[in-house]
């Protein structure tokens, strides 16, 4: 299948997505690139990736485990929510079909920095007491996040 991703190709999403990580005032993510890629390797094994989203701003719940995040579908149905700081790795994997919920919120937000309120999007992925979101700010994130639940939806609900 054109467009799968190897755990090689989601490394350097990740890799791009740590430099744009740092805020103006933060210090700048201390991430050894050579392990993370081989904990990628070692988390994805030879899986391939239909989608990746990755979110420019760690959820709510997530502030203490690292700098950001991104969700991974694989070909199989399989979502990894994989969690990354400087010295912080973590996934949850869980198949489409153990889902209880899929929720997408479509709302305004209020943006204390900027003083106005602004879109988001977002992308609930429930199963138990656990929850994996996606979320999304801008026009090229709500894509992906569209995409994202248009894929597990039509796994977990096919059309008959």
């Amino acid at each position: 299948m054109a467009g799968l991703l190897s755990a090689d190709d989601v490394f350097k999403k990740a890799e791009d997505a740590a430099a744009a990580a740092t805020g103006p005032d933060e210090k700048a993510l201390q991430i050894d690139y050579q392990a993370l890629k081989d904990k990628f390797r070692a988390a994805l094994g030879d899986r391939k990736v239909a989608l990746c989203h990755i979110n420019k701003f760690l959820p709510e719940g997530y502030e203490d485990q690292g700098r950001f995040n991104l969700v991974l579908l694989t070909a199989g149905n399989v979502v990894f929510d994989i969690v990354i700081g400087d010295s912080y790795f973590r996934y949850d994997v869980v198949s489409v079909g153990q889902l209880d919920k899929v929720q997408v919120i479509d709302a305004m937000w209020d943006n204390k920095e900027k003083r106005r309120e602004e879109p988001f999007l977002s992308l609930r992925l429930m199963h138990g007491e656990e929850a994996h979101l996606l979320l999304a700010l801008d026009d090229e994130e709500r894509a992906s996040l569209l995409a994202f639940a248009k894929a597990v939806s039509s796994a977990r609900n096919p059309e008959k």
